[in-house]
């Protein structure tokens, strides 16, 4: 899997386009970085910028996107609605692919403590990659924000993590910089019928993780020993939310500025609705919501299957769709253009959707006819088993809505789920048979003069070649779920798409065996490797495959005997 970290550096320059360039122009000069996407405010006078590669490389970006801010900003006179530490405010690291959460923390502290020593810039660690526990939470590290610097530097409480802790000219003009590792945070306006920020600052503490002031029954805040407000939750609540309410005179309108700081924990739908819930309380309204940099695809197709659940349809269809309920029931086309392939981080990557699946059917089976040994029979093989799951979903779509069928409505939406969620892993495996040939082909490529090199290629060929069963192993091991899912919508779905389910059946053992002869076929070639590093795995390996051959092979006879003699019985009837 290859290494991919984004960096998201918010930069307090949101109304020179000439400065925002020549600061994202650095990224662009570094081989192995993608810039992603680029969005500057001009109320909050910020930027968030956000880009993505290799981590050596992404290293590299994020200290040049620091530095040239540090030539171009000067603090000392920046304004802005959101708040802000230094010229480079926050420069998060955050793990993509084929990387971890200890690798990004690595990461950000060499990222931070170069930023110190090279550009002599106060720099605080913050999230995950903190030193201190009681820097951990950025709201503690940037309280008072800029203008609170001048009396924190010097002091031993709020010593930088690197570089110097001494209020200068220096530091007057940059700032401090927030460098941290974390996971994926969502940033997320929701926008209100109003110019009131009261009423935005007061939905924000409705549904903020930290509250609201306790007021005793006089209004007056209640405190505590230390005279400190005692915070209590706000009736719409929201973990891993935090909030804040402004006016945006671009807009012409009050919004809830939100930072969801664990999607896993809270959605942007979830904010969304809460939000619209507090507004009500307030005879006020939320018109749309607004995305400020990008979003994992997931948050998207949880929002937009919460949705059309809610509007009692089937969400078991294809992720576009979903997508597109999301963008439409948030709103997010309000305050501008919504592109998903702009605003999703996976699509922006390159993550989603091979080369293969891209093509037209038309492009598919030229470049299968050819004289390239890839893409074949385990390309294929995954296609027919996605086209199967597809079948059944459209089954299941097919008879949502029936009244003939209404006491079966919630299990055919759950199996058009389900049978969308196998079509999507089916049609990744496309490419990535592929994919995995291809490395086996690169590796018979290695150099073998020596014997170390001899050694190398066998090893390398090897682990290759393990590499490329695992794939049609993976598709075969799927098939016996499709099976289950193929017999039961062929007996509780629309009678009308009986055939249709019948041909799922049958697309689902061609995927199977395509799959099987391949899982054989890579093992053969192993057989005469070198298979020291895993030497269970071809007998393992076969020993699985054989099984759940056997398993599909039953499961489609007696399927397609019952939906055989179905058909046959309708049309004698």
């Amino acid at each position: 899997m290859k290494k991919l970290v984004e960096c998201v550096p918010n930069i307090s320059e949101g109304r020179d386009r000439g400065i925002i360039d020549s600061v994202t122009s650095v990224i662009e000069g570094v081989d192995g970085v993608h810039l992603l996407d680029v969005d500057p405010g001009a109320d909050t006078n910020r930027t968030v910028i956000t880009f993505i590669g290799d981590p050596e490389a992404v290293a590299e970006a994020a200290f040049r996107v620091v530095q040239r801010a540090a030539e171009l900003i000067d603090m000392s006179k920046h304004k802005g609605a959101h708040p802000r530490h230094g010229a480079t405010d926050v420069c998060p690291f955050v793990p993509v692919s084929g990387v971890d959460m200890a690798e990004c923390v690595e990461i950000a502290r060499k990222v931070g403590r170069r930023i110190g020593e090279e550009l002599n810039l106060p720099v605080y660690l913050y999230e995950d990659a903190a030193l201190l526990p009681e820097r951990r939470n950025l709201a503690v590290v940037r309280k008072g924000e800029y203008e609170a610097l001048g009396t924190k530097l010097g002091t031993e409480q709020w010593k930088p993590d690197f570089g110097p802790n001494i209020w200068d000219e220096s530091a007057q003009r940059t700032g401090a910089t927030n460098v941290s590792a974390r996971g994926f945070l969502v940033a997320y306006n929701v926008n209100l019928n109003t110019r009131n920020k009261s009423i935005g600052s007061q939905i924000a503490l409705d549904i903020k993780e930290a509250g609201r002031a306790k007021r005793d029954g006089t209004g007056v805040i209640v405190r505590d020993e230390n005279n400190k407000p005692i915070l209590v939750p706000g009736p719409y609540k929201l973990d891993a939310c935090k909030a804040v309410g402004w006016t945006i005179e671009e807009y012409d309108r009050a919004q809830v500025s939100i930072n969801l700081v664990n999607t896993a924990v809270t959605k942007p739908h979830q904010a969304f609705d809460a939000c619209s819930a507090s507004a009500q309380d307030r005879g006020a309204r939320v018109t749309g919501s607004e995305l400020v940099g990008l979003i994992p695809e997931g948050d998207l197709l949880a929002a937009g299957k919460h949705y059309l659940k809610k509007a009692g349809q089937s969400a078991g269809v294809p992720r576009k769709m979903i997508l597109e309920t999301a963008i439409q029931s948030m709103g997010l086309r309000e305050l501008g253009e919504f592109d998903p392939a702009d605003k999703v981080i996976e699509y922006q990557a390159g993550l989603v959707d091979g080369a293969l699946v891209n093509m037209t059917n038309r492009e598919f089976v030229d470049v299968l006819s050819t004289d390239s040994p890839a893409p074949g029979g385990g390309s294929v093989a995954a296609l027919c088993a996605a086209q199967a799951a597809a079948l059944v979903a459209m089954v299941g779509n097919l008879t949502v809505g029936k009244k003939k069928y209404a006491d079966v409505q919630d299990r055919v939406k759950e199996i058009a789920e389900l049978g969308q969620d196998l079509k999507d892993f089916f049609l990744n495996a496309i490419d990535d048979d592929t994919n995995s040939f291809n490395v086996v082909m690169d590796c018979f490529g290695m150099p073998k003069k020596t014997d170390q090199q001899k050694k190398d290629r066998g090893l390398a060929i090897a682990a290759a070649t393990r590499g490329a069963t695992r794939v049609p192993l993976s598709v075969l091991e799927k098939v016996p779920g499709l099976l289950d899912l193929a017999a039961e919508i062929a007996k509780i779905g629309n009678a009308a798409s009986l055939s249709d389910a019948g041909v799922a059946v049958l697309t689902s053992l061609a995927g199977a065996e395509g799959a099987y002869y391949n899982v054989l076929i890579n093992l053969e070639g192993l057989q005469e490797l070198d298979q020291s590093e895993e030497p269970g795995f071809l007998g393992e390996t076969r020993s699985r495959a054989r099984d759940t051959m056997a398993r599909c092979e039953e499961m489609a006879g007696a399927t397609r005997a019952k939906i055989r003699g179905r058909l046959e019985e309708i049309l004698d009837s």
